[in-house]
């Protein structure tokens, strides 16, 4: 048996490829969008990928289901409970598929969603499972959330009592070595508590998982449904879309993702089209396009993308010359495909438009105490917050920035800042973005001022 997994670290997604290479058969499960990694695996190992597997619709990312069936027909697999626009294998509790001499094996285990599946891999003429891939029914360190549903009927109690029901009778019925093998690690969204680790094992969780352990099923609720992070609202987008026919990547890339330029991209940009400017935070505080968004593509890029811009607004990507393409590969990653096209030659495309440039100050640590009036706008999270924050903070965590811009200062300066300086580049260029003038980040955030201590 071969069963690899991909770990794409900016979105915490975690996929798979199982197969016989001695049979030749492949299956991937939860893909990325951008399949080239599974392609590749195959042709490495001489097999053919003939199934694919999504354990539920995901939330946070737009899976690569229908570019593995367009590209290499594979046959999409989901739980009997699902529904989608595309023709799939509706897969009952219990029922198995083979893959060479390997069994694959689904349990339904709803309430992260209503249709959510594990998958039990069994080697050749094995009773027991060697491993679960367990999407995000379970996590090493947590549980799946169940309120991501809400906004498309379903009640986050209801659902946190069929996940209840599915870890108890179904997770953690499995014996004690099966492998655990999850959708997402620690970072991501759907999970408050979710390890760093990316595999373990049932019985490791079974004694540490907090959520796992011995409790009533109001405590569960209780306890899982407390806390949770605020989820962007890219999240019912990909959850619906990943239902639904819709373009593959390539093509969407090919018809869209095309070069403009400064006309171009402006008459866009007058028409209602986002400036994303994608550069480091000091590159784009130097100098930007004025109105310009500055989301940089090193960090968690394209949640950001997808919980401050609109998946229905066209977007003009400005990036750094060579980067464009790995731009849109990331937002296509969450379906946002109204891409207008990127600034031909970045910045350097407005050297005969210098009205249009515009900077931002940024401050270091030590030169707070030389702006005591300024108002601190902290943009972490609400736990973040509660562990120290700087006096005199206003906390309003980026993801609320735009529902409550009507809190802040128009009189005085304000400095935002985060843990380490991504989030607040964000929030200065969405502030600035909004026409608000006084505005600075705070280089090396949080963690840089108590670093002076």
């Amino acid at each position: 048996m071969h069963l690899k997994q991909f770990y794409l670290g900016c979105l915490a997604h975690a996929s798979y490829l199982v197969a016989d290479p001695a049979a030749g058969l492949a299956a991937v499960v939860d893909p990325q969008r951008d399949i080239e990694i599974y392609l590749e695996e195959a042709a490495r190992l001489h097999v053919r990928i003939r199934y694919v597997f999504l354990t539920h619709f995901h939330a946070d990312f737009l899976a690569g289901h229908l570019e593995l069936r367009d590209r290499v027909g594979a046959e999409i697999c989901l739980g009997s409970g699902a529904k989608a626009e595309y023709a799939f294998r509706p897969l009952a509790d219990g029922e198995e598929l083979a893959l060479g001499s390997l069994r694959l094996r689904a349990l339904h285990t709803p309430g992260h969603t209503p249709e959510s599946i594990t998958l039990l891999v069994f080697e050749a003429g094995a009773g027991e499972p060697h491993a679960a891939l367990t999407g995000d029914t379970l996590f090493l360190g947590d549980v799946g959330r169940p309120d991501l549903r809400v906004s498309l009927g379903w009640s986050a109690r209801d659902l946190g009592t069929m996940l209840y029901d599915s870890l108890h009778q179904k997770i953690l019925r499995l014996p004690d070595a099966t492998l655990v093998y999850p959708a997402h690690g620690a970072g991501s969204l759907c999970g408050k508590n979710i390890s760093n680790q990316l595999v373990g094992t049932i019985g490791d969780q079974r004694r540490l998982n907090y959520a796992l352990q011995p409790m009533s099923k109001d405590d569960f609720l209780r306890i899982v449904l407390a806390d949770q992070p605020d989820a962007p609202a890219y999240f019912t987008y990909d959850a619906v879309r990943n239902t639904q026919e819709r373009p593959v990547l390539d093509a969407s890339l090919e018809r869209n993702f095309r070069p403009l330029t400064f006309d171009a991209a402006a008459a866009a940009h007058t028409a209602g089209a986002v400036l994303l400017d994608t550069r480091p935070p000091g590159a784009h505080a130097r100098a930007h396009w004025r109105g310009a968004i500055n989301i940089p593509l090193e960090g968690a890029f394209a949640t950001w993308c997808g919980t401050l811009l609109a998946p229905d607004v066209p977007i003009v990507v400005i990036a750094d010359p060579g980067r464009e393409h790995e731009v849109g590969v990331r937002l296509g990653r969450i379906g946002f495909d109204r891409v207008a096209g990127f600034l031909d030659g970045g910045m350097s495309a407005l050297a005969r438009h210098p009205e249009l440039i515009v900077e931002r100050l940024r401050l270091h640590p030590a030169a707070l105490t030389a702006a005591p009036e300024a108002c601190l706008l902290d943009v972490r999270t609400p736990n973040e917050h509660a562990a120290g924050a700087l006096d005199r903070s206003l906390h309003i965590p980026l993801g609320q920035l735009p529902a409550r811009r009507a809190e802040l200062p128009r009189d005085r300066l304000i400095v935002a800042y985060c843990q380490g300086g991504y989030r607040s580049a964000i929030a200065a260029s969405l502030l600035q973005s909004w026409g608000m003038e006084e505005i600075a980040d705070l280089e090396g955030g949080y963690a840089a001022t108590q670093a002076l201590h």
